[in-house]
């Protein structure tokens, strides 16, 4: 078929039988083919990693390929090592505020970025189909990519993630919960974050005198899974419930990295007190986020310290408010509805 400007687009859907017969010779048919190639579920036939490497190398191909799937750490370390100087990976994320707009930042924030939970005609709706996106995920998803950890198992711990989310990695807390070890918590853990549903932040380190805290955050990159993980379908239930704050503050996390897109992003804190809920560099200089609820955010005593203990170019407090504002010198409160207008680089 052709797409815009008339270029050639071929599809290939490697969970369609149909398709898996077209390439019975893998090698034979995309060698002929011109224009972009889509090959869709590709950890359904990992194989043709190999063969893209071959017809990709070969000086009369005269097509461009685009591969798509479900995150594999086994796969990613295949196609990176089999493809190596021929491949640009592109994570894929839900939808941000840029796409929504500001005006729906609740709508958002509650149902999470899926698309068809997103755009459901009544939370009812959207609870039920990221339901049911759990479900396929726990029982078929990880199992093609070789996980056989038991369904149930599974929900179990990424129900007890939900509520620790936001906070520093505790392996040994989770491992006595769920009567497992530490290092088999630590895999799970790591699979999670594999397949794109789980972030760890990781902590900045400071050459200073007082302890730091070593250990990552875990969030739950989708508020809305977030939200299903715990039971909560509406906003009123939200609101009311003692995660509210850090769901706010994940949610805050992910539109931050998708929007103002910095290289790197990490937390600071000490075990006295001081903590920075994300630092990040642009152009040589570090700079700080504060996340917060509150509608009419105050500076406490913790920013002021963390400015001056991190040296910090600016230290920006995101909050759920219309205004940006000054709060003190090189603290300043920004709206989230804002986001799209982030000053990074413009705050003297």
């Amino acid at each position: 078929m052709l797409g815009g400007k008339n270029r050639r687009v071929v599809f290939f859907d490697l969970e369609s039988p149909k398709d898996r017969r077209r390439l019975q010779n893998p090698e034979t048919v995309l060698s002929a083919q011109k224009g972009l190639v889509i090959l869709d579920e590709i950890q359904n036939q990992p194989e043709l990693i190999n063969v893209l490497r071959v017809v990709a190398d070969q000086q009369s191909n005269k097509a461009r390929f685009v591969i798509l799937g479900s995150a594999s750490p086994q796969l990613i370390k295949g196609v990176s090592e089999s493809l190596a100087g021929r491949v640009e990976f592109v994570d894929l994320a839900g939808f941000d505020l840029s796409e929504v707009g500001a005006a729906s930042w609740e709508t958002l924030w509650l149902r999470g970025g899926f698309p068809r939970s997103y755009l459901a005609a009544k939370n009812d709706d959207s609870l039920a189909w990221r339901e049911g996106f759990i479900r396929t995920f726990l029982e078929r998803d990880l199992p093609q990519l070789g996980i056989s950890i038991p369904a149930a198992t599974m929900r179990r711990f990424w129900t007890m993630l939900a509520h620790f989310h936001g906070q520093t990695w505790n392996s040994s807390v989770l491992a006595r919960s769920m009567g497992l070890s530490d290092k088999t918590i630590r895999s799970y853990l790591d699979i999670l974050t594999g397949a794109y549903v789980v972030r760890q932040l990781q902590p900045w380190y400071e050459n200073i005198k007082k302890r730091q805290v070593k250990a990552p955050k875990v969030y739950l990159i989708d508020s809305g899974l977030m939200h299903s993980l715990l039971s909560i379908d509406e906003m009123a239930d939200l609101q009311a419930n003692p995660k509210v704050g850090a769901s706010w503050e994940g949610f805050v996390i992910e539109q931050f990295a998708r929007i103002v897109h910095p290289k790197e992003l990490y937390f600071w804190s000490t075990h006295s007190g001081l903590e920075v809920d994300l630092i990040f560099f642009s152009q040589g200089k570090k700079y700080g986020v504060e996340i917060k609820i509150n509608e009419a955010p105050t500076v406490s005593k913790s920013m002021r310290n963390s400015v001056a203990e991190l040296q910090l170019e600016h230290l920006w407090v995101l909050y759920p408010g219309d205004e940006p504002f000054s709060m003190a010198k090189k603290i300043s409160a920004w709206p989230l509805v804002k986001m799209c207008e982030f000053p990074l680089g413009s705050v003297k």
